[in-house]
């Protein structure tokens, strides 16, 4: 494959051209209760060409190798005339050409598990699931996916890569009377299939928190000190200022530009954050992105101040930064556009009973539950949370929102805890069309924050 890509590359006549190949597989089993919703293993492939000539850039997907050839003659000469009538011109960073094989080998692979397995391991924790008192709706899924990919450049880039990730998810919903309360809980987002193995009383637990729900008070609306989990408070960090951090969507953001230079103070001074795609077993680790730059760590912030963002090579020449490694596509249908890794605050030293006990009257807040963000304004949902009272735990409440503006935020981060914990779930929407991404991941340690608002009962 890789010999007749690079052929195909080589006779381009743009600046630059590259070419990315996939063969992709999925597995996706779905339950609600006893109802089987899809059984279904779907595979594609295809290609992407990218060209920029003069500064203008061009772009084309196939699904054919016999139209490889025409598809690269075609993306030169759009980009030529792409670049004849650009104002702003386009560059690409410079970075070393890659040549080679970068594979995944996990220690249990889930492509060397039977179907039928994977079948069988969900309908065991389905059917303890069941068990449980007051779960009305009981809704499971099995997914994995694998992508084969080929990556070249006219540069000399010639790179063979793949990328797997498995997991489990279910979510419940309870009932008692008028009161129908839901959680959720997922376990995998590796390449590793052993993550998904064992997990009954994890399982369990989040069931019995729905349950429980249902006797709970409403959190009371106001202003209050809350403790984040590390879920809560990963979510908060991957929407809130994460993707504020990917710079192509800031490029073209002139406030937010302004607003955030290097150097910038946005946070409380232990505040610390890094985007690592280099984090094995986690969901976003991967060994190069599909740009042909070798994935790394990168600082976000650092006591506070902004020190660095995610880059392509084109807006790393634009904003004269550092290239970071974090190109990636879902699909040959799409082109590369930069992606969180794995972003996450960093550890401090605070331990979780330190921060409880800090509390007079505040809460506990857990389980990131949907949410959106608006420029700098963010809402987020919790799963579940409970109220500190005399630096105590005590009971538990729900239909928790927590809303606020992300930078006021941050600098109202007065702890953070020893127990950077990653979710098992990796997961991010963007781009138009919408490309969800789910080798992206997210993480946090305990983190307190002196003030947010909490909608609720009034």
């Amino acid at each position: 494959m890789l010999d007749r890509l690079e052929k195909a590359v080589g006779a381009s006549k743009a600046d630059y051209t590259d070419i990315r190949y996939e063969e992709n597989r999925t597995v996706a089993i779905q339950y609600r209760n006893t109802e089987l919703l899809q059984f279904s293993t779907p595979t594609s492939k295809g290609g992407h060409i990218r060209s920029y000539s003069s500064g203008g850039k061009a772009i084309h997907s196939f699904s054919r190798l016999e139209d490889l050839e025409k598809g690269v003659e075609e993306c030169a000469s759009h980009a030529a005339l792409a670049g004849k009538h650009r104002k702003n011109k386009l560059s690409l960073a410079p970075t070393e050409p890659l040549r080679g094989e970068f594979k995944v080998t996990p220690e249990k692979d889930p492509r060397d598990w039977p179907l039928e397995e994977k079948h069988k391991l969900l309908l065991h924790y389905r059917d303890i699931l069941m068990e449980v008192p007051k779960i009305v709706v009981l809704d499971g899924a099995y997914t994995d996916w694998y992508s084969r990919r080929w990556f070249v450049t006219n540069e000399g880039s010639a790179i063979e890569y793949d990328l797997v990730i498995s997991n489990i998810r279910f979510g419940f919903t309870a009932k008692e009377g008028n009161v129908v309360q839901s959680t959720g809980f997922s376990v995998g987002g590796s390449d590793d299939y052993s993550k998904l193995l064992g997990r009954e009383e994890d399982f369990l637990a989040r069931a019995k928190i729905a349950v429980e729900l249902t006797q709970a008070d409403p959190v009371p609306a106001g202003n209050y000190p809350v403790i984040l989990d590390p879920s809560e408070a990963g979510v908060f960090i991957h929407e809130a200022f994460g993707h504020l951090s990917e710079a192509d969507g800031l490029r073209d953001n002139p406030a937010f530009r302004a607003m955030l230079q290097i150097g910038e103070k946005i946070g409380s001074d232990i505040l610390n954050v890094t985007d690592d795609g280099t984090i094995y077993g986690v969901p976003g680790w991967h060994i190069v992105d599909d740009e042909g730059v070798k994935t790394r760590r990168t600082e976000l912030i650092k006591n506070g101040i902004l020190t660095g963002r995610m880059h392509s090579r084109e807006t790393a020449a634009d904003f004269a930064e550092p290239l970071s490694g974090n190109m990636r596509a879902v699909g040959p249908q799409h082109t590369q556009i930069v992606r969180m890794s794995n972003i996450f605050i960093e550890e401090g030293d605070a331990s979780f009973e330190e921060m409880i006990n800090s509390i007079d009257h505040g809460y506990y807040i857990v389980g990131a539950k949907g949410g959106q963000t608006s420029g700098d304004q963010f809402t987020f949902g919790a799963q579940y949370g409970y109220e500190i009272r005399g630096g105590k735990l005590g009971r538990l409440v729900r239909d928790i929102n927590m809303s606020g503006q992300l930078f006021e935020t941050m600098k109202r981060i007065t702890m953070v805890g020893n127990d950077l914990t990653f979710e098992e779930r990796g997961g991010c929407g963007k781009g138009s069309p919408m490309q969800l991404n789910t080798k992206s991941g997210k993480g946090s340690p305990h983190i307190k924050i002196d003030k947010v608002t909490l909608g609720g009962k009034q």
